[in-house]
């Protein structure tokens, strides 16, 4: 039996929620193994890496966006799992060869009921594809170096989820992940304790037994849990997402207590502020309806998150010295060394005429957090086209598919984002064009400064932060 997944306590991927600065305060916090979010096969293969000396970090940068997916660090080196979601066996080894030298293991999401899995032969579509499922795993077991596992959920009889399980243990993994619920079952419906407990009496692999969150309110619950279970190991999701201090064997500590030093590691570690929102407002729960619950629901940047818990010393500190470290680097994207925003150096940017109408075109994404309320980029957008006297800035969008796509002109040209954005309803598509008049501010703000060379003091910090 595999001794790194035996008498573990696990935590469980998440989405928005398992990123570096919450995997590391479950570490802080006792968990033996802590799993990625799921990221996507192709997602990782149109990636590139680079060393961010200025994080102490190693960073996975999606090169359509130059936003970063996945940042790791040494700290977690040999507790992190990488969890893939793949239906192809030789996408699946590429990625693992990507990740084998930052991780402890790397797992296969055979578990997710959601539509973008099923509709992607991810996730449980797999469970029906017995085939697919050995040449993914057989194929990553003798292909890399570090350990191999799959999360699973349940199928609608006993006999077939043991046929299903001895089959994958055949292929040679080094544990199951079981999540005791099939896959048109939600977290309202009861976790079948007693399929996982079959399950482990039949293997020789050790069994994580997940879908137990809401019975695990302190430490003492999971070792209930596995002992109803019969699982070597527990993997705990929402439990460790509402407040992940369970996991500490001396008992939970105040909410506040945990969102404070999980904030730290989010200043820390640049982490994206929706990602940062999404994982405070999960702990909160309840505690939304507070007044300081609800002036969190109103914040739009992480610093106005930290003032809330008393750390706008601390994120200037950590600012200044993440700034200062970036001007020792001259903002430089040095091969292999250090992670930085997207620049018309590296991205393709397309300047075409049609009918008469010039267009530029470039990938990009605004991201809101990324920015304080004074630098918003159609801020600068409207300051830029005043001091100079030119026509616009004015919207136009178009829906293709529940993804829209807009442009802002500026001074006759067309400035257009590659990059579509699903609608958030027909009540998001005014004449305002809240959803994407961002994205393109940023982009044509960028644009004016590096086609123009005009070197305009109030444009330069867009360009510098990205």
């Amino acid at each position: 039996m595999s001794h790194q997944y035996a008498g573990k306590v696990v935590v469980a991927p998440m989405v928005r929620v398992c990123t570096l600065p919450f995997r590391l305060l479950t570490i802080d916090y006792g968990t033996d193994l802590v799993y990625t979010e799921e990221t996507i096969d192709y997602k990782m293969l149109r990636s590139i890496k680079r060393y961010n000396d200025v994080l102490g970090t190693v960073d996975f940068i999606d090169k359509s966006d130059g936003t970063v997916f996945f940042r790791t660090c040494e700290k977690e080196r040999h507790k992190v799992i990488f969890q893939m979601g793949t239906n192809d066996a030789q996408r699946a080894l590429k990625v693992g060869k990507m990740v084998e030298p930052h991780v402890a293991g790397l797992d296969i999401n055979m578990g997710c009921p959601k539509q973008f899995s099923l509709k992607g032969g991810m996730g449980s579509a797999l469970l029906t594809q017995p085939e697919k499922i050995k040449s993914i795993l057989s194929g990553l077991v003798q292909g890399l170096s570090i350990p191999v596992t799959c999360k699973i959920r349940i199928l609608d009889s006993l006999p077939e989820t043991l046929e299903l399980c001895q089959m994958i243990e055949q292929c040679g993994v080094a544990a199951i992940g079981v999540h005791g619920r099939t896959r048109k079952e939600r977290p309202r419906h009861r976790n079948h304790n007693d399929v996982i407990r079959e399950i482990a009496k039949v293997l020789t692999i050790p069994v994580i037994a997940n879908g137990g969150s809401r019975d695990i309110s302190r430490y003492e619950d999971i070792a209930r849990f596995q002992q109803d279970t019969g699982a070597a190991s527990v993997m705990i999701a929402r439990a460790a997402m509402w407040n992940c201090s369970v996991l500490r064997p001396e008992g939970c500590l105040p909410i506040d207590t945990v969102i404070e030093r999980y904030l730290r590691y989010c200043i820390e570690y640049d982490n994206p502020f929706t990602y940062s929102k999404y994982a405070v407002q999960n702990m909160l729960r309840e505690l939304q309806v507070t007044p300081r619950g609800k002036a969190f629901l109103e914040t739009q940047t992480l610093q106005e998150i930290s003032i809330l818990w008393g750390l706008e010393d601390y994120f200037k500190i950590q600012l200044a010295k993440q700034n200062e470290g970036r001007k020792l680097l001259n903002f430089e994207m040095k091969q292999g060394k250090t992670a930085m925003p997207p620049s018309a150096d590296h991205v393709k940017i397309v300047e075409r005429e049609d009918d008469g109408q010039k267009f530029v075109e470039m990938p990009v994404q605004f991201v809101r957090g990324n920015f304080n309320n004074a630098d918003l980029p159609k801020m600068i957008l409207n300051t830029y086209v005043f001091r100079n006297q030119l026509k616009g800035p004015s919207y136009t969008h178009v829906v293709v598919d529940k993804f829209f796509c807009a442009s802002v002109v500026v001074d006759g040209v067309s400035y257009n984002s590659t990059l579509r954005a699903m609608t958030m309803g027909s009540a998001c598509l005014p004449a305002t064009h809240k959803p994407f008049c961002g994205r393109l501010d940023w982009w044509a703000a960028r644009w004016f400064p590096l086609k123009s060379k005009v070197k305009e003091l109030e444009l330069r910090p867009l360009l510098e932060s990205g």
